[in-house]
């Protein structure tokens, strides 16, 4: 790859050319969605186990800010809200997804961007563009890294890519020029990680949830630094040892350009409406196909044959999970807890269900195969089959190729919303979901953030609350 193929200036200068201005209506609505979805979503993660650790770590830095605490509605600088707001965000794996690089961006860049704002007394169409441009920013990174194959090699795409988006929205927000925003890639870039490896350790898991949590407060500090002038790589990934060179051995640079009159990246990014691997919501799209509306007795089911491209098997095949990210990453447990439980059971993978013999058994009636055919349709989808063998000798089957909820089958606002009075009436029934979704929808003409983040609290936070386990 040669330097002039990926210009980390030039595409500097692109993202710090999206303004309010230059937004579309289409690209506004789409914001009001990714945003609403984030609110809802970060309020359920809040509650959780990993959602009140961040609160407690977040209240024990003593910091003076003017950034919110999702759920709890404390007042913190805005690199802790960016990490507590994050890890919410990205913890009840309900949050958005960009398929091309792999990654959730959401979580990550609208962290980053709300705290900023609340610091920065930014303008709601200012932070608009923010979160647009900091999309933007980290899904072409991811996918002009050609996002499989980093992923296969073990990085989690979120955490890995993550620092450049956030990195970008904060800094718009802050006012740095071009060389100012290359300046945050180039110390985000010292900041870049994120291991898989609890994929294999079904215990270790509650880092996972703080993948998009690290890396908001990240890009956030080197928005900050930056603006400081804290000197960094003008280079930062295409330098020779920059971050293309460490992290992807298969470059596209045709991935990293934005063809002139495209839609931005925000158009390209699923909303998950079921609370697990995203990898596997074609398989779940599947299930409903071939029990006609999971109206099947799963008594009549003998085996289950799963077909997944092949990043979809070795990761995801840990067949007892004990704690609620392994079962919300867990193929097997994934189909079994669909059909025992219905694909909208947002609580089907707490630990109460992990020993549920109905689970249990259809899960040991369970098999993954790995179907060539599927590959080909990735990094855009992550198609699915199943064949159900009946016990009467018949079977049932489907295909899904692009799974409900993603940008060609994508939800409207009244799905977001749907979702969102689903999570609320699992968190709270009292909070008011209504006037979170007419203040998103105020955003382009709001001129406080706060009006937005002081009604994504959890009324009686500190409670004694029912919560899940890690």
């Amino acid at each position: 790859m040669s330097a002039g193929e990926i210009c980390s200036l030039d595409l500097a200068a692109e993202m710090n050319a999206i303004d309010g201005e230059s937004l579309t209506t289409a690209d506004i609505e789409q914001l009001e969605r990714l945003i609403l979805d984030y609110a809802a979503v970060a309020l359920c993660g809040s509650i959780q186990p990993w959602g009140r650790k961040l609160r407690g770590w977040a209240r024990s830095q003593n910091t003076m800010g003017k950034a919110r605490l999702i759920g709890s509605g404390d007042l913190v600088n805005a690199a802790t809200a960016a990490l507590a707001n994050g890890t919410s965000g990205h913890g009840y794996e309900l949050d958005d997804t960009h398929e091309a690089s792999n990654s959730h961006p959401g979580a990550v860049v609208i962290s980053a961007a709300l705290a900023v704002a609340a610091e920065s007394d930014a303008q709601g169409r200012d932070v608009l563009a923010a979160i647009a441009a900091g999309y933007e920013a980290m899904t072409r990174i991811g996918k002009a890294s050609t996002s499989p194959d980093v992923t296969e090699r073990g990085f989690h795409a979120t955490c890995l890519f993550g620092p450049f988006g956030a990195a970008t929205a904060a800094a718009k927000l802050k006012g740095l020029d071009t060389a100012g925003l290359t300046r945050a890639w180039g110390l985000a870039l010292s900041m870049a990680g994120g291991a898989q490896q609890f994929a294999h350790e079904p215990q270790g898991t509650m880092v996972k949830r703080m993948h998009a949590g690290i890396p908001a407060m990240h890009g956030v500090l080197a928005a900050d630094l930056a603006g400081l002038g804290v000197t960094a790589p003008a280079q930062p990934l295409e330098g020779p040892l920059g971050f293309y060179h460490l992290y992807s051995k298969n470059v596209r640079p045709d991935y990293f350009q934005r063809a002139p009159g495209t839609p931005l990246q925000i158009h390209d990014v699923s909303f998950k409406p079921y609370s697990c691997c995203r990898k596997f919501h074609s398989l779940i799209d599947c299930l409903d196909i071939a029990t006609e509306g999971f109206t099947l007795d799963i008594a009549r089911i003998e085996k289950i044959d799963a077909y997944s491209p092949g990043n979809a098997i070795k990761k995801h095949a840990i067949r007892r999970p004990d704690s609620v990210m392994a079962a919300q990453y867990s193929m097997p447990y994934i189909v079994a807890a669909t059909l025992a439980k219905g694909p909208k059971d947002f609580g089907a993978f707490e630990a109460e269900y992990h020993q549920d013999p109905r689970i249990i058994a259809l899960i040991d009636k369970t098999e993954a195969h790995h179907d060539p055919k599927l590959d080909a349709h990735l990094p855009h989808n992550m198609a699915s089959g199943v064949v159900l063998h009946l016990t009467d000798g018949s079977r049932r089957e489907a295909e899904v190729i692009e799974a409900l909820g993603s940008p060609g089958n994508s939800l409207s606002y009244d799905g977001v919303l749907r979702k969102a009075r689903g999570l609320a009436a699992m968190i709270d029934p009292t909070i008011d979901i209504e006037t979170i979704a007419a203040a998103v929808r105020h955003l382009p003409e709001m001129t406080d953030i706060d009006q937005l983040t002081a009604l994504l609290t959890v009324p009686g936070y500190d409670l004694p609350d029912a919560v899940a386990a890690e």
